[in-house]
């Protein structure tokens, strides 16, 4: 294959990968606008959409996993453009749905795609792209939840319902499934180190290897447990943010939730900015240099003092947090060793996704006992508790057991 068609292959999977993070994202905002209606027509109660959300992260987690286990056996092409058609069915099933349990049902389907697309894309991309790549692959994520609510608005607006919203999305998924049914062959690894990137991940002699030796590395459990908490940390200070800056801090609802938007919105551009910077100065440096920041900004929510305050903290956390997930991710190999690194991926993936539903929530049951002004001492001790398991899970680099076949 020519210089040229290798740049063309590569460009193409690129953008494949970038659509389906946007895509990843896009459900998501559909959920929030649409559920109104929704609940309206299948007449069942709002809260009804806590079995939606329940049931999807089972899926989720379940999924990612497994995909993490199943890449060598059918390929990163195959997973994601099995997965692919999952979601698109789970979609559809969403716009035909008659009553809520077919919904639900369609949740869980739903999130088994949505876990093995995000297990199965950040293994591929951990042992491909770079930083830069990297970290925009997971912004994509970020326009998807962006665009979700755009596209139900939409639909409402000119009066077709929300099942049109659904079936929209659907149909894009479908092609996306197509795309990568027709680009199967192609999901090879390539990897091309970026400037600035360490290079020197921990040697693995080459041959199979048994699930029990990875699930042996101490690094490996080390790393999951830095994926749930630094999800933690993101989706908790998202989601108390407007309660802490509205209740403890005196600042109006408009505003509260215009500098919610704002966090939001660093965390995106973080991703984007950080990507430039992570090629130059290196991963690693980028990584540690984030998971510091979001430790500052946690300690400028924590304390007491004015509103600008407090949003000037969570502004740093959102940019910090940026370039967590994509460069843990992209790092992993260095960790565990390049024969473990889809496993371990997987496992991330399904930590983060429980350590984002548990956790925040408990932030909760404990701001419901005490007082919203914990929001901050909680963030803080998790960002401490996370650099302290990157560290761990980083000096376990060295000592790795043989394969066993």
């Amino acid at each position: 294959m020519s210089t040229a068609s290798r740049h063309r292959t590569g460009l193409a999977v690129l953008v494949l990968a970038y659509l389906a993070f946007v895509s990843l994202g896009l459900p998501d905002g559909l959920l929030g606008v649409g559920w109104p209606s929704v609940s309206v027509d299948l007449r069942v109660p709002t809260e009804a959409v806590g079995l939606l959300l329940t049931s999807g992260t089972v899926g989720y987690l379940v999924s990612s996993v497994v995909a993490g286990f199943s890449i060598a056996r059918i390929g990163v092409g195959w997973l994601l453009a099995g997965s692919t058609a999952l979601a698109s069915l789970a979609l559809a099933g969403y716009a035909t749905a008659p009553i809520l349990p077919v919904m639900v049902g369609c949740a869980l389907l739903l999130g088994l795609g949505s876990g093995a697309i995000d297990a199965g894309l950040n293994a591929y991309a951990a042992g491909t792209f770079g930083p830069r790549q990297m970290n925009w692959m997971h912004a994509c994520f970020g326009l998807g939840v962006a665009i979700g609510p755009l596209v139900m608005t939409t639909v409402l607006g000119v009066g077709l319902g929300w099942r049109w919203g659904y079936g929209i999305v659907a149909a894009a998924q479908a092609g996306l499934a197509l795309a990568f049914v027709f680009t199967v062959r192609t999901w090879k690894r390539r990897r091309v180190p970026d400037a600035g990137e360490s290079t020197d991940a921990p040697a693995v002699p080459a041959g199979p290897v048994r699930i029990a030796a990875t699930l042996a590395l101490p690094a490996v459990w080390f790393g999951a447990l830095t994926f749930a908490v630094y999800v933690a940390i993101e989706v908790a200070a998202g989601l108390w943010a407007f309660l802490l800056l509205t209740e403890d801090r005196g600042i109006s609802p408009t505003v509260a939730g215009l500098c919610v938007s704002l966090y939001w919105g660093s965390l995106f551009v973080g991703r984007v900015v950080q990507g430039f910077v992570a090629e130059r100065l290196g991963s690693r440096t980028v990584l540690l240099g984030s998971m510091y920041a979001m430790a500052f900004g946690s300690a400028l929510v924590a304390v007491p003092g004015p509103g600008w305050l407090a949003v000037s903290g969570l502004a740093v956390v959102g940019f910090g947090a940026a370039a967590v997930f994509p460069l843990l991710t992209l790092s992993t190999a260095e960790r565990v060793g390049q024969q473990h690194a889809d496993r371990t991926i997987g496992l991330q993936i399904g930590a983060s996704g429980l350590g984002g539903a548990i956790i925040p929530g408990a932030i909760g049951v404990l701001i419901g006992r005490t007082s919203v002004a914990v929001l901050g001492p909680a963030l803080l001790l998790l960002s401490l508790a996370m650099i302290g398991l990157y560290w761990a899970s980083s000096r376990r680099a060295g000592r790795l057991p043989a394969p066993t076949a």
